[in-house]
């Protein structure tokens, strides 16, 4: 059966027997059921738990959890991968902190995937006429305001091209640079 040890630094190693697993006088604390580690998950603050979820690898970190149970499960299914290991644990990855204010402007690195209808317009609008507000509407089966919506929010502001719009024989046409 496997058993695992969680020491102060939140970091935690599989072992396939009880032998493997050395005493650090009262610094580590030994588990070997999901159960036994709700017991020991009873008396760790909530930040604790976020900590040891954040440092297992491959998973999403976290903020906080909706409940300690639903934390105990997480931790317990998450651990059932690692490898029992007589190496001493790797060091646990930081925690990454949220930045209080806003989040960083979107860079244009993926203008949008090759099929979406983000990436069409944007194909149309890279010819060198440009494209109408109705070569648009065709493209993506929207309505104008959509359209406009689009070129406005996602184009401009998330994506940070630089839209021009003009009239051509009484029709309102929109263009970028190619890239």
């Amino acid at each position: 059966m496997t058993r695992f040890k969680i020491d102060t630094e939140n970091n935690i190693t599989a072992f396939g027997s009880s032998e493997q697993i050395k005493d650090s006088g009262g610094e580590t604390e030994i588990f070997a059921s999901r159960q036994e580690l709700a017991a020991l998950a009873e008396k760790w603050p909530a930040t604790r738990l976020v900590e040891i979820w954040n440092s297992l690898p491959g998973i999403e970190p976290v903020e906080r959890f909706t409940s300690q149970q639903a934390a105990v499960s997480r931790i317990w299914k998450a651990i059932q991968r690692l490898e029992p290991s007589t190496v001493a644990p790797k060091r646990p990855r930081p925690v990454r902190k949220r930045s209080s204010g806003k989040k960083p402007p979107r860079v244009a690195q993926k203008r949008a995937g090759a099929s979406s209808k983000t990436a069409r317009v944007i194909a149309l609008l890279e010819r060198p006429k440009g494209a109408t507000l109705k070569e648009l509407m065709r493209a993506t089966g929207w309505q104008t305001h959509s359209v406009r919506g689009l070129i406005s929010g996602q184009l401009k502001k998330k994506l940070k091209l630089k839209v021009r719009s003009f009239k051509r024989e009484g029709e309102r046409v929109y263009s970028i640079k190619p890239r």
